[in-house]
């Protein structure tokens, strides 16, 4: 733990110097704020349309959600060209790395929401509204379905379709129960999409919208706050006269399932507020709170350094939260979870009075619909290309955690590649005529430029001589088997996107700026070489830049991983993760309720009302 020296003692500083607490609040609040303040003015400069001549049919966009994806888009949509029709079972948009604080009070539930008309109100592009929920897809005729959330006939809900030139699917996912026995009759849900970004443009982003019809889901603000009131009414419950200490100690054992960077905030939440604030209130029943955090895998945090996880395992361990790792819940029932020991299969019981459920998502009803329909089937996922476009779609785009990049591997295109750099048609590839095209195939294939970084090339050379041997640089000539011999491992660099915050909002991002180009392009041409074809595609490919990830401990210690495999665990990555936070709310109203709420915390404490 050497690295860490330097955050204990800044740690430190804050115990021996009260002001210095108070002198970062300043800072962070400020900090926070100039951040938001340049961030701002950059997006409303940038990607700044023409206007748009006058007798032109406005092109018809629909966009499904209001979450980090569908909001970032409509955040830097600014060409005046589009008709914007936006259909969410929501009218707000709400700050989801936000909701493990609003479970425990620390945060108000209404601080971290932004009215979704408030958001596109002062755009200069045409955006209407509809509270709706969408039902059915039909890419064939360029219709969706939707239902109206308001009752408005003795009929029900209102149906009604919308046509669209344009659709963007940004619905999001529903929590995976993974056919478990009981989850979804006996458990809480609770999914948050975390920012992860301490740096970078302002990124707007994806609240997931999880439907189950008979199940306490925590997909929305409204289940946040209903996780809040049950652990509080268990504290009523277990102060009651006449229990016995088994049934006092059965209602306040809460269970978290799920040891990711969701459960493992939540689980540090409730232990503060419990330890800080409800053992005051409840002294007669604090020997009886226990919280268990279940783990199928071998550590919790597995995304994360090493150090984070062994720091966060440790801190646990000393906090009184019971980890159990390798333990696979198989059985829910209304008083009894059951779980089975990896390795031995040993099945254990054990009585809980809430379970709150956080592993893995899963795809939605209408996703999955829409997927059989367009021959998507056996998939996690809507299948895009790099370009955010469905596959088997004309001029529907799917964005965040309901759609996942089918990245075309390098081997499926060897021989178009082979072709393209090949310009002599001598039937052999030198190191000039490959470096000529390797910038385009590492925009098309980004596994190459994370093979060539993984490998410690210095350059092509070194790969190709790989694969011919000990031949000067000036030399080497390749046939097409010999290609194929040079580039067999790169597609082993392959992997998914995570399902995080950070992803959703640069990918509303990048749609958005192709949107307001989208004319300028077709007459303009740019990126990458088309190996598959000719000419170049009109837009660069999406592709993710990782800005780093915070993982909250509680206790005031927050883990943050940072590019460059930067790691800081303590106070100081605390006070970084409220600064980061406060500049990414969506609007100044929001950043001035949750920093307000956070001095509240610092002074009052938690709010134990039951409202």
């Amino acid at each position: 733990m050497r690295s860490f020296t330097f955050y204990e003692r800044f740690s430190r500083a804050f115990h021996d110097y009260p002001s210095l607490s108070k002198l970062i609040i300043i800072s962070t609040v400020s900090g926070g704020g100039l951040i938001a303040y340049s961030e701002a003015n950059a997006s409303s400069d940038a990607y700044k349309a023409a206007p748009m001549e006058t007798g032109i049919k406005k092109k018809k966009v629909v966009v499904l959600g209001t979450g980090w994806a569908g909001t970032s888009f409509l955040k830097s949509l600014n060409n005046p060209s589009y008709d914007v029709q936006v259909i969410s079972p929501r009218n707000y948009f709400a700050f989801t790395p936000l909701l493990p604080s609003v479970t425990c009070g620390t945060v108000e539930a209404r601080s971290i929401v932004e009215p979704v008309r408030n958001i596109v109100r002062k755009k200069n592009v045409d955006v209407s509204f509809w509270e709706a929920e969408c039902f059915k897809i039909d890419a064939q005729n360029k219709k969706v379905y939707c239902r109206s959330n308001q009752n408005t006939s003795v009929n029900g809900n209102k149906e009604f379709a919308v046509d669209y030139d344009y659709l963007v699917i940004a619905m999001g996912a529903r929590p995976n129960t993974f056919n478990t026995p009981g989850v979804e009759e006996n458990c809480h849900f609770l999914k948050v999409i975390f920012l992860a970004s301490p740096v970078g443009s302002c990124l707007a982003v994806s609240l997931c919208t999880y439907y189950f019809p008979n199940c306490k889901t925590a997909s929305s603000l409204e289940d946040a706050q209903r996780i809040r009131r049950t652990v509080i009414d268990s504290f009523e419950k277990a102060s009651l006269p006449d229990l016995s200490d088994e049934e006092r100690k059965r209602i306040l054992h809460f269970v978290v399932v799920g040891g990711g960077p969701t459960g493992v905030e939540f689980a540090a939440e409730l232990h503060d507020f419990v330890t800080e604030d409800l053992v005051k209130l409840y002294p007669m029943v604090k020997e009886s709170v226990k919280i268990t955090l279940l783990e199928a895998a071998d550590h919790i945090l597995n995304m994360f350094d090493q150090r984070i996880t062994v720091f966060a395992e440790d801190k646990f361990q000393r906090d009184g939260i019971d980890v159990k790792l390798g333990s696979m819940v198989v059985k829910v029932t209304d008083k009894e979870i059951s779980t089975k020991v990896r390795g031995n299969g040993e099945t254990n019981s054990m009585p809980y009075g809430m379970v709150v459920w956080s592993t893995g998502i899963g795809t939605r009803p209408i996703v999955k619909d829409f997927m059989k329909q367009i021959g998507q089937t056996n998939r996690r996922a809507l299948a895009t290309d790099e370009w955010l476009r469905v596959e088997g779609c004309d001029n529907v785009y799917a964005l965040g955690d309901c759609a996942t990049i089918n990245q075309r591997r390098v081997m499926e295109d060897i021989a178009a590649i082979f072709s393209k750099a090949d310009k002599d048609n001598s039937g052999t590839l030198t190191v000039k005529e490959f470096q000529e095209v390797i910038k385009d195939i590492c925009e098309r294939y980004p596994q190459m430029e994370l093979y060539l970084k993984n490998k410690k090339m210095g350059n092509i050379a070194d790969m190709l001589k790989e694969a011919k041997g000990d031949v000067a640089k000036e030399a080497i000539e390749l046939n097409i088997e010999e290609f194929k011999k040079a580039l067999s491992e790169v597609d082993t660099q392959m992997k998914n996107l995570p399902a995080t915050a950070q992803v959703a909002a640069q990918q509303g991002v990048y749609l958005a700026k192709c949107f307001n180009r989208m004319e300028e392009c077709e007459r303009n041409p740019e990126g990458p070489l088309r190996f598959r074809g000719s000419g170049r595609h009109r837009f660069q490919p999406f592709r993710y830049k990782h800005l780093g990830q915070f993982a909250p401990l509680g206790g005031e210690q927050t883990a943050a991983q940072l590019p460059g495999d930067w790691v800081s665990i303590g106070q100081s990555s605390q006070w970084l993760w409220y600064s980061v936070y406060a500049s990414k709310l969506v609007s100044w109203r929001t950043r001035t309720l949750v920093i307000t709420d956070w001095m509240r915390r610092f002074v009052f404490g938690r709010d134990s009302s039951g409202i």
